[in-house]
C-alpha cells in the first residue's frame, strides 16, 4: 500500500465495459473515475496522517459475465487493489459481488440496482444507487393523479434480474392505496424477450383487447428502445408511456421527437442540486465532465461513479487504513451526501436506504425534472421550481394524440 515518496497508495480495482453492449455507460463510469482519482490526488487527501495517493486498475470486462468473474478472481486474491468497486449493469454485478464476499473485500456497487444483489445475506456490499424496484414507482404514483377516469396499465418487463426487479416495483406501488384510489389496473403483463419483428403480434392484440392507455417497459437500453418505438409507430393509441431508458442522454438522440412526453426514471441530475457534504457540487461535476473529458453531457451512472470514490475517500479518512472490516463498519455508520445525492445503508445487507430515483418527462428536445417532495435532511435534494407532472395533468403526458376521445367514451362504458 505504499506509494511514491512514503505517500499511502490506494488502488481503486475494478472492472467497466469498454466495449459490448454495456460499453456507453461503462465509458462514462470510468471517465468519472479517472476524474476522482485526479482530483483526490491534487487535494492532497491524508489516510492516517500521511499523503494518499489514488490509482485506478480498470480492467475491460467486454461487457461478458464470464470475463467480468474473471477480473475480480484476480482483483480480490491480489494485491492489485486495495479498494474493489463493482462493474456497471445488475448482471455483471451479480457475477462479481460473490467473488468479492468470499475474499472477505468491501465491495462498492455503484453500477447494479437489482433488488436481490441483496438478498443473498453478503455482508461486504455497499450500494450506492437506488435498488430497481423503486425506479417507475414514483411514476405510477403520478399516473393515479391523473384526471382521467381509469388507467388501465401494462408492464412490458425483459427476462432479466433488474427487469424484474423494475416490474415488481410497479406492480407493488399499483397495490398502494393512493394508485387504487385513483383507479390505476395492471390489465396486461409481458415478460420476455422483446422482438420487434415477432412480439407485437402477439402483444399489441392483448394491448388492444385490454384497451391499455398506459405502458412501463423495464429492461436494459435496447430493449425499452424497442417497445417504445414499436408502440409509437403502431396505430395503438397509449397515451402515457415509461421506461427505464427514457432517463439518459442517448434515449432523445435514439428516439428523436418521438421522445416527447416519456416518462423515465434517473438516479441523478445535474439540475437537482443535492447538498453535497462531501466532494463537489452536482453542477461542477457535470460542467467538468462536459469540458475535460470526450463524453459530453454524461449520465447518472456517471455521477454514481465519481460518487463511489467520493465515499470510499471519506471512509479510508476516517479509520486511517484500507482495513476491510473496519471499512464495512465505517460505511454502515455513514449519514452524508454527495453531488449523487444522500448516502446511508442498511447496516445489515449494504442495500441503498436514503438515496431517492427521480422522474422525469422528456418536454421540447429536454429532460423535465418532476418534482418529488422532499425532506430537508442532510443530502436531501433541492429542486428547480417549474414542472411537475401532477400539475401538468393529462396535457404533459401527451393525451392529446389522436385518439383520446375514443379512448375516454370507452372508459366510461367500463373495463373489459
Amino acid at each position: 500500500m505504499s506509494g511514491a515518496f512514503g505517500a499511502v497508495k490506494v488502488t481503486l480495482g475494478l472492472s467497466l465495459s469498454l466495449s459490448g453492449p454495456y460499453a456507453a455507460m461503462g465509458r462514462q463510469a470510468e471517465a468519472a473515475l479517472r476524474m476522482f482519482v485526479a482530483d483526490s490526488n491534487v487535494s492532497a487527501v491524508r489516510i492516517g496522517g500521511e499523503r494518499a495517493e489514488f490509482a485506478l486498475e480498470c480492467r475491460d470486462d467486454r461487457s461478458d459475465r464470464t470475463r467480468c468473474a474473471e477480473i475480480y478472481r484476480e482483483l480480490c486474491s491480489g494485491t492489485a487493489a486495495n479498494i474493489i468497486l463493482g462493474p456497471y449493469s445488475s448482471k455483471l454485478t451479480a457475477v462479481a459481488a460473490p467473488i468479492a464476499e468470499s475474499a472477505g473485500r468491501v465491495f462498492v456497487n455503484h453500477g447494479g440496482a437489482a433488488d436481490d444483489l441483496y438478498s443473498h445475506g453478503y455482508r461486504m456490499i455497499v450500494g450506492v444507487l437506488s435498488p430497481a424496484s423503486e425506479y417507475l414507482a414514483e411514476f405510477v404514483r403520478l399516473l393515479a393523479s391523473l384526471k382521467f377516469w381509469r388507467k388501465r396499465l401494462a408492464i412490458v418487463a425483459a427476462p432479466t434480474r433488474f427487469a424484474r426487479a423494475v416490474a415488481g416495483g410497479v406492480e407493488a406501488a399499483v397495490q398502494s392505496r393512493e394508485a387504487k384510489r385513483g383507479r390505476v389496473r395492471i390489465r396486461v403483463k409481458w415478460n420476455g424477450a422483446f422482438d420487434p419483428e415477432v412480439t407485437p403480434e402477439t402483444l399489441f392484440p392483448a394491448l388492444r383487447r385490454n384497451r391499455v392507455n398506459a405502458l412501463a417497459s423495464a429492461g436494459s437500453y435496447e430493449h425499452d428502445l424497442a417497445v417504445m418505438r414499436a408502440v409509437i409507430d403502431s396505430r395503438i393509441n397509449i397515451p402515457v408511456l415509461a421506461c427505464v431508458a427514457a432517463g439518459v442522454h442517448s434515449f432523445r438522440a435514439d428516439l428523436g421527437e418521438s421522445a416527447e412526453g416519456i416518462v423515465g426514471a434517473s438516479q441523478w441530475e445535474p439540475d437537482v442540486e443535492a447538498i453535497a457534504e462531501l466532494g463537489p457540487e452536482a453542477r461542477e461535476f457535470a460542467h467538468r465532465m462536459r469540458t475535460r473529458t470526450d463524453i459530453g453531457e454524461c449520465d447518472y451512472v456517471a455521477a454514481q461513479a465519481y460518487a463511489a470514490g467520493v465515499l470510499v475517500s471519506a471512509a479510508l479518512q476516517k479509520i486511517g487504513s484500507c482495513d476491510q472490516a473496519r471499512l464495512r463498519e465505517e460505511f454502515a455508520a455513514m449519514r452524508t451526501g454527495t453531488l449523487f445525492g444522500a448516502f446511508e445503508i442498511d447496516p445489515d445487507n449494504g442495500r441503498q436506504v436514503a438515496h431517492r430515483v427521480l422522474t422525469i418527462q422528456w418536454h421540447e428536445g429536454h429532460k423535465i425534472i418532476i418534482e418529488p417532495a422532499t425532506t430537508g435532511d442532510r443530502g436531501s435534494l433541492e429542486f428547480p421550481s417549474g414542472w411537475r407532472l401532477i400539475a401538468a395533468g393529462a396535457q404533459m403526458l401527451k393525451l392529446n394524440r389522436s385518439g383520446r376521445k375514443k379512448d375516454e367514451d370507452e372508459d366510461e362504458r367500463g373495463d373489459a
